[in-house]
Parts: structure tokens; C-alpha cells; sequence
């Protein structure tokens, strides 16, 4: 893949998710997920507001969209505001692969809770948080997202992460439970 198929790698997490995949920031997160697993490397991310974020997704999945590669439907949510659903309207079968296990299970965890735990791992990872006994990333991502972290949502995202390990990948996720 090249720089030019940056569309039909964003696609792929959609189709790798069992063809459907909700929420951009889901998306944005089983991305950035996939590539500490080593199963992912056509993205760069940096911290933003919800946590890992890349640019080049955002325009990617855009882009997929303008082609037909995948669909977005736009939702309400209860409190007023709006997510998306991404579908890939012609589904092929997929072979099992060590992607899409991984893929599946982290979009299968609550949107919450994998924002808390893929912003965790960042700040492991690209900040520093918790190694060399500097900090803890757990920590830090609640003093950054209070109002996320409350309601065992922080417990349930160690939780997801720690279960999101077990699935066998190239590279281990960070042992930051």
C-alpha cells in the first residue's frame, strides 16, 4: 500500500470491524490501537482532544466514503448530538486474520472506555507516563478527561484493555495494567 491507498486502509478497519464500525472517535481509536499491535502502520497520530488522533484517518475515511468504499449514516444520540456509523455496503468474507480479531474486539468496547484506554497508551507511549516509574498513564488520562473517567467507566477501561492484550498480535500492547 502506498500513501495513495490511505482510503482502502481506512476501509479495511471498517471491514476488518465485521463491516460495520461505530463512531468516528472509534474509529480513530481502533486505528491507533491496531498500530501499537503492530497491525496498522499508515497513520500517524497525536494527542488531541479525544486522545490519539490522526489527520490522515480523518481524511481517509472521508475520502473512502466519496468512493463508495464505505458508508457513513449519521445518528442522534439521546443527548442531542451526532456519531456515525461506517458500513461497507458490499461485504466481502473475510478470511480469519490476527487483524481482524484484534480489530473486532476493540471496536467491540464501549466508546468511552476505549477513548480512556487508547489515550492511556499514549500517554505511555508517546508522553512517557508510567515508564521508568515517571507518572502513571492511568492516572494522567483521568486527570485529563475527569468527566470520563468517573462512573467505573476508567476501571472498565483497564478492563477492556487488559482483555484487548490477550489477543495474540505482532507487537504486545503496553503492559499498562
Amino acid at each position: 500500500m502506498s500513501a495513495y491507498d490511505l482510503h482502502e486502509r481506512a476501509a479495511s478497519l471498517v471491514l476488518d470491524a465485521g463491516g460495520e464500525l461505530v463512531g468516528r472517535t472509534r474509529l480513530q481509536k481502533v486505528a491507533y490501537l491496531s498500530s501499537l499491535a503492530g497491525l496498522l502502520d499508515d497513520f500517524e497520530f497525536e494527542y488531541r482532544h479525544y486522545g490519539p488522533f490522526s489527520e490522515e484517518l480523518a481524511d481517509a475515511i472521508k475520502l473512502a466514503i466519496g468512493l463508495r468504499l464505505v458508508q457513513e449514516e449519521e445518528r442522534r444520540t439521546d443527548w442531542g448530538g451526532w456519531y456515525s456509523v461506517f458500513t461497507i455496503p458490499q461485504r466481502k468474507s473475510l478470511a480469519p486474520s490476527a487483524r481482524a480479531s484484534f480489530v473486532s474486539a476493540a471496536a467491540g468496547i464501549g466508546a468511552i472506555e476505549l477513548e480512556l484506554a487508547a489515550t492511556a497508551a499514549f500517554l505511555f507511549i508517546v508522553e512517557g507516563f508510567g515508564r521508568n516509574g515517571q507518572g502513571d498513564p492511568w492516572e494522567e488520562t483521568k486527570h485529563r478527561k475527569p468527566e470520563k473517567a468517573g462512573e467505573g467507566r476508567l476501571e472498565r477501561a483497564k478492563a477492556a484493555y487488559r482483555k484487548l492484550r490477550e489477543v495474540p498480535t505482532p507487537n504486545p500492547l503496553p503492559a499498562i495494567v
